[in-house]
């Protein structure tokens, strides 16, 4: 059985048992303070939280060669380690929105530096019953200033 297989039949179990599913998605490369409270204010919108992760080609094709730094089994394992997250799904696509309409979450959420409009799967999510959600930045944190914070 592959990963993705696993994947849907633990989804399928928490859609039978009524479990709320939330989903939001990222690069997730070098976790720091403002994703960990992305993901812990998620993770109250509902059950269980789903994180899509950007696979390595499709990181690449958005931030540049030089990124990601961890690759997607790392950066997959650190999510997994977190208490508010119960699972991952990585996706080639350079959007969520594949993997969103296989999913159709409850909740989507992402940063605020979205607003809803701009959130990919929000149409689906609200067309759907569900509802989409934007939780506000950390100040001060980005993986990008983390990486130019090192380079010096």
């Amino acid at each position: 059985m592959n990963s993705h297989q696993k994947n849907y039949n633990k989804l399928e179990k928490w859609k039978k048992s009524k479990k709320t599913i939330v989903f939001t998605n990222g690069c997730f490369d070098l976790l720091h303070k403002g994703h960990i409270n992305l993901l812990s204010v998620a993770s109250k919108y509902g059950d269980k939280l789903i994180v899509g992760i950007n696979s390595d080609e499709s990181v690449k094709k958005i931030k540049g060669d030089n990124r990601p730094i961890e690759d997607q089994k790392t950066r997959k394992k650190n999510l997994l380690k977190l208490k508010y997250v119960d699972d991952v799904y990585v996706f080639e696509e350079s959007t969520p929105l594949k993997i969103i309409k296989s999913i159709c979450p409850d909740v989507l959420v992402k940063g605020a530096d979205y607003t809803v409009n701009e959130i990919i799967g929000a149409k689906f999510v609200l067309g759907n019953g569900g509802k989409v959600r934007t939780v506000p930045l950390t100040p001060g944190y980005s993986t990008t200033k983390s990486i130019e914070k090192m380079a010096k």
